[in-house]
C-alpha cells in the first residue's frame, strides 16, 4: 500500500515510475489467497482483515475505490470498517493495474553511481534518478545499511510483531452465529467468517489470527502443527463443538504489525534522492501505510 500510494501520486505528477515487488502478485500484508474448496474457488484474507478511513484525503480515496467496486463496507467488523472485493487486495490490484510493476522481482542492492541509482534485482539491473523504499522496516534496514545507513537507522528503530494466520474451510457452518470474534488477550485474538464478507461466496471459510504473544510462542512450529493447535484453541475460545476442516493451512507473518517510529511519516534525502515509507513511520494500519506513501511522494516532489 505504501509503495503504490507513493507511486500513484508521483505518476499523477508526470514522473516515470517502475515498481519492484518480490511477491508474485498484488497484496503484501493485504494479500488474499485463492484456493479450491469443495469444487469452488474461494479467497482467504490471511493478512489485514479490514481497514478504516479517518483522514480526509484517505476517505476521498476510499470513496473512489468504492465507486470502482474494489472495496465495500463490512458492518460485522465495525461501523467504519472496509474490505477489499473480492479479496482484501482489491484496492491494491486497482492501484497496480495502471503502473509498471515487476512482480517476483526482489531489489537486492542499491548502488549510487554519480547522479543516479543502480538497482540490482537478481538478473535484472535498473537505473533511476530517485529510489523509494517501501517495505517492512526490518527489510528496509537490511537493504539500506550500505547505501543509506542513516535511513537504515530509522527503520531499525521499528520492531514488528509476528502473527500466525490460519485459513480453515468447512463442509458445513460451524456453530458460531457471529461472523467476527475478537479476544485481544486470548491465543486466537481474531477470528472472522471470511465467507461472510461482501461479494464472497463458497464454503464456510474462517481466518484465525493468533495473538502476537501466542505467535511468538509457536514461531518455530511447522505450518501444519501451528494450524492444528490454533484451530483447537479457537474452538475452545468460541465454546462450540470442534468441526473437522476440509481445508486447513497456516501462514506465518514475521512482520505483521510494527510499532511506529516517532517523527515524520516519511523520510526523503534530496541530496541523494532516496527515501523510505511504510506504516512503521506513521501507524500500523492500512491508512497509515497510505498516508506514509503519499507523504514520501510529496517530499520527493517538493523543491530541494
Amino acid at each position: 500500500m505504501a509503495g503504490l500510494a507513493c507511486a500513484t501520486r508521483l505518476a499523477e505528477a508526470g514522473l516515470i515510475i517502475t515498481l519492484l515487488d518480490k511477491g508474485r502478485g498484488p497484496g503484501g500484508r493485504m494479500a488474499a489467497r485463492r484456493t479450491e474448496i469443495a469444487g469452488e474457488i474461494v479467497s482467504f484474507d490471511h493478512g489485514a482483515q479490514y481497514f478504516t478511513a479517518r483522514d480526509r484525503e484517505f476517505r476521498k480515496t476510499v470513496a473512489e475505490w468504492a465507486a470502482q467496486g474494489v472495496v465495500a463496507p463490512w458492518a460485522a467488523a465495525g461501523a467504519d470498517a472496509w474490505v477489499g472485493t473480492r479479496g482484501m487486495n482489491g484496492p491494491i490490484r486497482a492501484m497496480a493495474q495502471d503502473l509498471d510493476v515487476r512482480w517476483s522481482t526482489r531489489a537486492e542492492a542499491l548502488i549510487r553511481e554519480g547522479d543516479r541509482w543502480r538497482i540490482e534485482a537478481g538478473e535484472t539491473t535498473l537505473y533511476a534518478k530517485s529510489v523509494a523504499v517501501a517495505v517492512p522496516a526490518e527489510q528496509a534496514d537490511e537493504l539500506l545499511r550500505k547505501p543509506a545507513s542513516y535511513l537504515a537507522e530509522v527503520a531499525a528503530q521499528a520492531r514488528s510483531e509476528p502473527c500466525w494466520a490460519v485459513m480453515a474451510g468447512f463442509a458445513r457452518p460451524i456453530g458460531l452465529a457471529a461472523d467476527v470474534l475478537r479476544a485481544p488477550d486470548a491465543a486466537s485474538s481474531w477470528a472472522a467468517r471470511n465467507s461472510a464478507k461482501p461479494l464472497r461466496s463458497g464454503a464456510e471459510c474462517w481466518v484465525l489470527h493468533a495473538s502476537h504473544r501466542r505467535s511468538a510462542e509457536l514461531i518455530e512450529e511447522t505450518g501444519e502443527a501451528a494450524a492444528q493447535i490454533l484451530l483447537g484453541e479457537f474452538f475452545a475460545l468460541a465454546g462450540v463443538e470442534p468441526v473437522a476442516p476440509i481445508h486447513l493451512v497456516a501462514h506465518r507473518w514475521l512482520y505483521s504489525m510494527a510499532q511506529a517510529v516517532e517523527g515524520a511519516p516519511a523520510r526523503f534525502d534530496h541530496d541523494r534522492c532516496i527515501g523510505i515509507a511504510g506504516d512503521y513511520l506513521h501507524s500500523p494500519r492500512v491508512e497509515g501505510a497510505w498516508l506514509s506513501g503519499v507523504a514520501l511522494a510529496e517530499q520527493l516532489l517538493a523543491p530541494a
